[in-house]
């Protein structure tokens, strides 16, 4: 059974280039293409329900952060990739928060990126290496008061307040692990450390908590 994706990108040359890449692999079939947005999810309300997303991030109507967040709660199921710039590092932790997987830069080789979608449906998140730089920076740009707040309020060692700070913007398990090159358990060890020294038992308790110290 081929893997169904959807393109969806203002730039048609560059939505037809995709397509015609996509089409050189028997594991994929592009069941449909969008010029924005609100195409796309016009198109999936119709029943082109893509297993893949492939989104531009800089769309006219409805960009790439926002049309994650609306695929991500319709169908919760689509796996959405991020098509972006090296430029783009504003756009990629909202993406991230609303629910995409991944992102490729545009100047992907072709095999990188049908291995990418391949992956991305069986469950990986897609990070390149200079997109997973541009997350960690991110993540260390926090107010030394934010990092002191959560020292002093719950004992937490260095790598626990980094991994804290990001658990408290919306990152999931395997981005902090991707992001921080940590192995999967690793970085459920220091989680399950945190919670413990939080006194919570699950992600939802421990954001509270933080919010508490942190007064937001």
């Amino acid at each position: 059974m081929k893997i169904k994706v959807m393109i969806v990108d203002d730039q048609v040359i560059l939505s037809e280039g995709i397509r015609s890449v996509l089409a050189s692999s028997d594991a994929l079939d592009v069941i449909a293409t969008a010029a924005d947005g609100k195409e796309a999810l016009d198109l999936m309300e119709q029943g082109q329900v893509p297993d893949v997303a492939l989104l531009d991030i800089r769309m006219p109507n409805m960009n790439g952060v926002v049309t994650t967040g609306e695929i991500k709660k319709r169908f919760p199921s689509v796996k959405v990739l991020i098509l972006t710039t090296f430029d783009d590092s504003d756009y990629i932790l909202s993406a991230i928060n609303n629910g995409a997987c991944g992102y490729l830069l545009k100047d992907i080789s072709a095999p990188a990126l049908i291995d990418a979608i391949k992956n991305a449906y069986a469950g990986d998140t897609i990070l390149p290496a200079k997109i997973a730089k541009k997350i960690t920076d991110a993540a260390k740009m926090v107010t030394s008061d934010r990092e002191i707040k959560l020292r002093k309020a719950f004992g937490l060692s260095d790598r626990e307040v980094e991994i804290a700070v990001m658990i408290y913007e919306g990152f999931n398990n395997r981005q902090i692990a991707s992001a921080l090159n940590l192995s999967d358990g690793t970085a459920r060890n220091y989680i399950s450390a945190i919670y413990l020294k939080l006194g919570c038992d699950g992600r939802a308790d421990a954001i509270a908590k933080m919010k508490e110290k942190l007064g937001g």
